[in-house]
């Protein structure tokens, strides 16, 4: 049986196996995957111990993204845009080839699950830190007419716009409204967001949090305070997965009723 796993550090909480599971009965796929606690001394030798091995894929989260970049032969477009892997496979070469799922992952359930559109938007995304450096990319390959990065920082929203030819704000220079708005700050998990204008909300805006939790976060309940639409992360969580296992077994699973299922159960 083909053997996947997800190493990170924790890791006894990851809802990976879970979703892989799904989309393996789903999908009538034989796999086993499990949950790997990733050493930080002993990642990179755990890394190539669980190919040499026999295994196939490895997914990888905090806080071994970074390092798993850095291993890779071949890295994907997205990855070497994000700096960072979220996904491992092995080539019938030997080489390393490294992707990262999460902006994909977000965009298809923007788009898929939610109906929304980003081509001809104006987007503007909160935050200038990895989760927003990994969903950049994809993002922009959707046509928005633009994408504006705001920081509490503005040098550090600067340099990732200089880098995605985008643009750059502080929070308080931002002028609304926009089409769809991101929220790839910690807000949600801190419950402080950050200081933002009732005008970058109209009756027609969309918001994301990148986040998720059983009750609606902070920024979403911001943004339905002021008249606006959203969603959370669990469906970019789910998303992802199902990138990382099209790219494994070469089928798309269904995300949606997952999704589903697991808000039910939240």
């Amino acid at each position: 049986m083909d053997q996947y796993a997800v190493v990170g550090n924790p890791i006894a909480h990851s809802k990976s196996p879970r979703i892989h599971a799904y989309f393996a009965q789903q999908t009538e796929q034989n796999l086993m995957y499990s949950t790997l606690l990733g050493d930080l001394a002993e990642f990179e030798n755990q890394v190539r111990d669980f190919f040499e091995k026999g295994g196939k894929g490895l997914n990888i989260t905090v806080p071994f993204k970074e390092r798993a970049y850095a291993m890779c032969d071949i890295l994907s477009q997205r990855a070497k845009q994000a700096g960072a892997v979220n996904t491992l496979m092995m080539g019938k070469n030997g080489d390393l080839f490294g992707d990262n799922t999460d902006g994909v992952g977000m965009v298809r359930d923007i788009i898929h699950n939610h109906g929304q559109n980003l081509k001809d938007k104006s987007v503007l995304i909160l935050g200038a830190g990895g989760a927003v450096r990994g969903v950049l990319e994809p993002v922009l390959a959707e046509n928005p007419e633009s994408v504006t990065i705001a920081n509490r920082t503005v040098e550090k929203a600067q340099a990732l716009a200089d880098q995605f030819d985008c643009l750059a704000s502080s929070f308080e220079a931002l002028d609304g409204p926009f089409d769809i708005i991101i929220n790839g700050t910690s807000a949600s998990m801190t419950g402080s967001l950050p200081p933002l204008k009732d005008t970058l909300v109209s009756d027609c805006t969309w918001c994301y949090d990148m986040m998720y939790g059983k009750d609606r976060t902070v920024f979403l309940q911001w943004a339905h305070e002021r008249g606006a639409d959203g969603a959370d992360g669990l469906g970019m969580l789910v998303g992802q997965a199902a990138e990382a296992f099209y790219l494994w077994r070469q089928i798309r699973p269904e995300t949606a009723s997952l999704v589903e299922e697991m808000r039910k159960q939240m």
